[in-house]
């Protein structure tokens, strides 16, 4: 039986005289998938990314923490070990994260409204929720 490449099958495969001949690799790659929407699975996972909301503190817990915070403003706590629990927020989106850091205060900037760590972190006043 007669197939319907037979004329052609044992011709010597073409080699041009003028194109270098190309790698295997190269020319896998021309077959490869491509992303026609680059950036489009970062996108997903930031959106499928949870962030908490920012609490809103009663005048008493307001002023608990006023009073927690008094000794470290007054330097009479200062060179001692606290453990803040303070709300970071999200740079890419709404909301944020709790947080807790434990160090020793070296003082408040009343002036940037921060607790100031020995170890330099900077802890925003208006963001903590516990003083221990």
């Amino acid at each position: 039986m007669k197939g319907a490449y037979d004329d052609i099958i044992h011709l010597p495969h073409h080699v041009s005289a003028t194109r270098p001949h190309m790698p295997v690799r190269d020319r896998a790659a021309q077959f490869m998938p491509f992303r026609a929407l680059t950036g489009y699975e970062d996108a997903v996972q930031e959106t499928a990314r949870l962030t908490d909301e920012k609490p809103v503190l009663s005048d008493d817990e307001k002023a608990l923490l006023n009073s927690r915070l008094q000794p470290l403003a007054d330097g009479s706590m200062t060179g001692q070990e606290v453990t803040l629990t303070w709300f970071r927020p999200d740079e890419r989106k709404s909301g944020g994260a709790y947080v807790t850091d434990s160090g020793t205060v070296k003082r408040i900037d009343r002036c940037e409204r921060l607790v100031i760590l020995t170890d330099g972190r900077q802890i925003p006043i208006d963001d903590i929720l516990e003083i221990q």
